[in-house]
């Protein structure tokens, strides 16, 4: 290679590195806001400029949680557990429900499995609120509003998660399959011993998605009664109180940001790999 490529070569990574470093800063800058603000006194939080440098750090606004919340009705450990028990169980309802439901897709031959893949691709393209009246209208049918099941079932009825799971599935070699159906295995065992551990990096994908959705969702247009409702809400009743708690509000709000990054960092090696086989940008 000649000197002037080499040359070319290491500028455009010098480019890339720096275009590439200004692009994270900016996805990060929020997130590092949200922190700082959340150890601010309320001296600092309306300052104009913001400043992103806590001058007098404290921890009263986490300590001011609790005895915001000992003046609600639903003690904070009702939310908690509303928002832990719907994301908990979404999601692995969700990933579990997507991988039965795309292993025919991928593997199997039917009648109609044609009409079926493309209801599933055409679903993708609907936002929740689009969905969001005929839920209503069918779990009001169904008499299940105010319920856990109200909160559960529409993060589970996307198709997202088919469609993902159904890519990777298909590309498992069938006589991997075929040999294991000589040896004896039934469908089950197909599914549980090869066919949920080659597609590992795609459900664990599917779970930080699920797992994000869960834990950000309100649940206020099905669920009424006040030990019914999510974090979210508990967050959005805190904002309303003004000035005063705009302290207690940005700590709740760092609190309710950490579960998902948690997740994230332990599974984002399965994202980077799910999105390098499936060709998602």
């Amino acid at each position: 290679m000649k000197a002037g490529s080499r040359s070319r070569s290491r500028i455009g990574n010098i480019i890339s590195l720096v275009f590439l470093l200004l692009i994270g800063t900016f996805i990060m800058l929020p997130i590092y806001y949200s922190v700082i603000n959340a150890f601010k006194p309320v001296s600092e939080l309306f300052l104009f400029p913001p400043r992103f440098i806590v001058y007098r750090p404290t921890l009263q606004n986490f300590l001011s949680i609790l005895r915001v919340q000992s003046q609600s009705l639903v003690p904070m450990e009702r939310y908690v557990f509303n928002s832990v028990f719907l994301t908990v169980v979404s999601t692995a309802g969700y990933v579990l429900i997507a991988m039965m439901a795309a292993y025919p897709l991928a593997k199997h031959k039917f009648p109609g499995k044609a009409i079926v893949q493309k209801v599933v691709i055409f679903a993708i393209l609907f936002r929740p609120e689009v969905t969001a009246l005929p839920q209503y209208m069918l779990m009001a049918k169904m008499n299940i509003l105010d319920t856990f099941f109200a909160l559960v079932l529409p993060l589970m009825s996307g198709s997202f998660g088919v469609f993902l799971m159904a890519q990777f599935i298909s590309s498992v070699p069938d006589d991997i399959l075929e040999a294991a159906k000589i040896d004896g295995a039934g469908g089950k065992s197909i599914f549980f011993r090869i066919i949920a551990p080659s597609v590992r990096p795609a459900w664990l994908t599917l779970i930080i998605f699920t797992f994000i959705a869960g834990w950000a969702t309100s649940g206020g247009q099905f669920t009424y009664s006040e030990p019914m409702k999510l974090l979210p809400t508990m967050l959005a009743q805190i904002n309303s109180g003004g000035i005063i708690r705009a302290g207690v509000s940005a700590a709740v709000s760092v609190l309710i940001m950490l579960p998902p990054i948690i997740v994230f960092l332990f599974c984002q090696s399965s994202v980077i790999e799910t999105m390098a086989h499936s060709g998602i940008k």
